[in-house]
This record gives C-alpha cells, structure tokens and sequence, in this order.
C-alpha cells in the first residue's frame, strides 16, 4: 500500500475521532442537549416542508392547483401515512402531523407507560424527575413551535384561514377568523413558554408532557382541513373524521386536563416546591388551553351536529 493511501487513511480516521468527539462531548452531551435538539427540531420542520412540497407538486393533483397560501398550509397540514391509503388524492406528510404524531407518542410513553414518573419505583419530587430522552423530546417540540409561530408571522394575515376572506365576507366571519388566528398564536406562544421552561429547568416534565397529548387530534384537524380542500366535504369520510375529531378532542384535551389538575392535587406538596414560574406555568398554562379547548370543543360539537343532520335530511 502507497505511503499516499496511509495518509488518506490516516487522515479519515482523524477527521472520524474528531467529529465523534464532537457529537459525544458537545452536542449530545448533557448540558448542550436543550439547545441541539431545539435547533434540530427547527432544521426537521424544515426538511419535513421541503419535502412534502416535493412529494406533492410531483404525485398530487390537488396541490398542483391550490395558491400559494394553500400550498403553504397543505405543506404544514398533511400527512405521510394518508399518502399510502389514498395514493390517487392525496399529498404528504406536513409539519404539524408529524410534530403531533412523534409528540403524542412520546407523551403517552412517558405518562403511561414509563417508570421515569411513576411513583412506585422512584421516592424523589416526581415534579423534578427528568432524562436524556424526555428532555430530547421537549427540546425537538420547542423547535416545532419555533417553526410554526414563524411561519405564522411571516405569513400574516394570509395564513390561518384569512386567505378565505373576500370583500363579501361579513364581519362577523372576519370577526372569527381573527378571533381562531390569535387563539393560535396564543396557544402556540402559551405551549412554547411552558416547554422550554420544563425543558431548561427541568421541572414540571410530566405536566407538560400530560398537556402536550393534546396533540393527538392535530391530525384528524389536519384531514378535515385537507378533505375540505379537496373537495370531499359531502364525503362518508369527512363525517367518519368529525366524529374521530369529537370523540378525540373530548378524551385527550377535555378529559386528560380534568385528569392532569386531579393529578396536581394530588402532587400539590410537591408542586408548591417548585420555582414560583413553573408553579404559575402549571396552573395557568392548562387553565388557559383548558378554556381554548373548551371554546374550539363547542364548535366542534355545533359542526358534527349540523354535519349529521345533513346527512340525515339526505
């Protein structure tokens, strides 16, 4: 062998030992772990975006002739797995599905399943239990968050259900339109707040982890949306998804809340002996998604009513 190739090699394994100890000893170690996976979670927003506008301007006929602005939220909005069952309509994976997905399951493994904050197997504060994976988690969320809200600004007012407003539109639509935009910026602000202190202070892990299985209805919301663009509001499928959107919404962001402050009752010695912010951020933060999810819930309920009745008349 060549005294060239050696050095070729030489050099290989001294680039590889370098970049190892990077990664071991500065972005996945400890201390760096929040700000590595925040920035990771903004770089797959956008990775995730570019694609599904890729994928969908090449094997959609829908998105071909959707706006911009439409093009914009069906990136965000839909999802990867729909394209495997309805391959002729539909598009790709979005943001927020795949956000809502990875988060939901993370969630449900960390307040059902794992040990982390169960009190059977720990005797320590579990408002001050935390790990490598649930702060991974939380930090790939902040990202999303991140993503999102910017995106929302820097679309404003386009996006968010405004580019469905014409110069006949009556107040009262315009009135609920901005009133569901700032609703979403303040709930998108709320859960970005509460994540990043749960994720920098470690305190108040599984609360926030407790709220964000909200995120489970994020997709259904994201079909409707879709199968209206589409077209296919009369569809068997769209009533189908109302009724998923109802029965979900009840379980994960009317129940879950009830559960999640019984939960803090319970754990109230120990929740007073959190920073008094993270002690305001677990009453405040639920309590004002709570009321969202009330408001949003009994449109929920008026849309599946007058849906079905619809389909009764028919």
């Amino acid at each position: 062998m060549s005294s060239t190739s050696l050095q070729t090699i030489g050099a290989i394994k001294a680039y590889h030992h370098q970049a190892q100890h990077l990664v071991n000893n500065y972005l996945l170690a400890d201390p760096f772990i929040p700000y590595t996976s925040v920035l990771t979670g903004i770089f797959l927003c956008k990775v995730v975006y570019d694609l599904c506008h890729f994928i969908s301007n090449s094997h959609s006929k829908t998105y071909i002739i959707l706006t911009k602005i439409q093009r914009i939220e069906w990136n965000n909005r839909i999802f990867g797995f729909l394209l495997m069952l309805f391959r002729r309509v539909l598009g790709c994976s979005g943001i927020s599905t795949v956000h809502a997905i990875f988060i939901s399951a993370m969630s449900l493994y960390f307040v059902f399943w794992s040990d982390l904050f169960s009190d059977r197997w720990h005797n320590d504060l579990v408002v001050f239990r935390s790990s490598l994976l649930s702060s991974l988690g939380l930090g790939l969320s902040i990202g999303y968050f991140i993503a999102d809200l910017g995106m929302i600004f820097w679309k404003y007012p386009s996006l968010g259900g405004l580019e469905y407003v014409s110069n006949s539109s009556s107040p009262t639509t315009l009135l609920y339109l901005l009133i569901d935009v700032l609703l979403s910026i303040v709930h998108h602000s709320l859960s970005g707040v509460a994540v990043a202190y749960s994720l920098f202070s470690g305190e108040g892990q599984l609360y926030t982890y407790m709220v964000l299985i909200s995120e489970i209805t994020t997709p259904e919301i994201n079909l409707r949306w879709y199968l209206d663009t589409a077209g296919m509001k009369k569809s068997m499928a769209y009533v189908v998804n109302g009724v998923f959107i109802f029965l979900a919404w009840l379980v994960a962001r009317i129940l879950l809340f009830i559960y999640m402050f019984y939960h803090v009752y319970l754990h109230y010695n120990q929740v007073m002996r959190m920073h008094i912010f993270g002690y305001a951020l677990v009453f405040g933060v639920p309590a004002a998604l709570g009321v969202m999810n009330l408001i949003w819930f009994g449109k929920i309920v008026r849309g599946v009513k007058k849906t079905l009745a619809k389909r009764c008349e028919c």
